[in-house]
Order: structure tokens, then sequence, then C-alpha cells
């Protein structure tokens, strides 16, 4: 799809539906060519349709890799907060015939896959690690 069709498609989105930044439309088409390359790559570089677990990995792997520790912050910023909102941008543009479906996929596919802010900070946090002189002051 060219560049101004999808402009003109999140435009369409967001005048029924103001949840989402329109950053975070064009960052989940960026998301989906990320792991449509990837599926490909894995499957001998046959393209194949993704299921919505395997976008929701992509799309996390992407917005880690896109953008660190700030990933999570990011998403929240644009009301992506949990993974059915990625469910819910699918499929308003799957409504504005930007993205495809199979008659099997829905929005349940992207609901408890694994909590989206968490899996976004966790990476960037301190490992536990017993305190070193904390243990050794109480064995004094």
């Amino acid at each position: 799809m060219q560049a101004m069709q999808f402009d003109q498609s999140v435009g369409a989105i967001l005048r029924r539906d103001k949840r989402y930044d329109p950053h975070a439309y064009f960052f989940l088409k960026d998301a989906l060519d990320f792991t449509l390359k990837r599926v490909s790559e894995s499957s001998g570089g046959q393209p194949r349709h993704v299921s919505g677990p395997e976008l929701l990995d992509g799309f996390r792997d992407y917005a880690l890799q896109q953008f660190g520790p700030m990933a999570a912050t990011l998403m929240n910023e644009w009301g992506v907060r949990k993974c059915a909102d990625v469910g819910e941008m699918v499929f308003n543009l799957i409504d504005e015939q930007v993205f495809g479906k199979q008659e099997s996929d829905c929005k349940e596919d992207f609901v408890g896959s694994f909590d989206l802010e968490d899996a976004l900070r966790l990476p960037f946090l301190p490992r536990n690690r017993p305190a070193a002189g904390r243990n050794a002051a109480a064995r004094i």
C-alpha cells in the first residue's frame, strides 16, 4: 500500500476511533513488515499469513529494537497499553481494507498472550541480586 493511501486510511480510522495515536498505526504497519520478514526467513523464504500471537511477538520485539528502554513509555503515550490494543488497531486496519485477514482471525487472538507493558519494561530493569554488603554485615 502506498504511503498516501495508508495516511488516508489512518485518517479515516481516527475520525471514528481516537483511542490510538496515528504514530501507533504507522508503527504497527512497520512491525507487521518486520514480523512478515522474520516469518519468511524462518520458513525458507516463503511468505505466509501471520497469526495474532506471532504479530504480537513481532510488535514487542520490533518496539524493543527500535525504542529500547523508551518502548513502554512511547507505547503508553500512543495509547497502546496491552496486547488487546494491538488487536483493536489491527481490526481497525482490516475494516479499512489495509490489512487482510483469514476467516479464523479474531480480536481474541490478541488477548492474554503476555503483559505488553511488562514485556517492554522488564528487559531494562536491573536483575535482583543479593546485596553482598548486607549479607556480609548480617553474618558478623
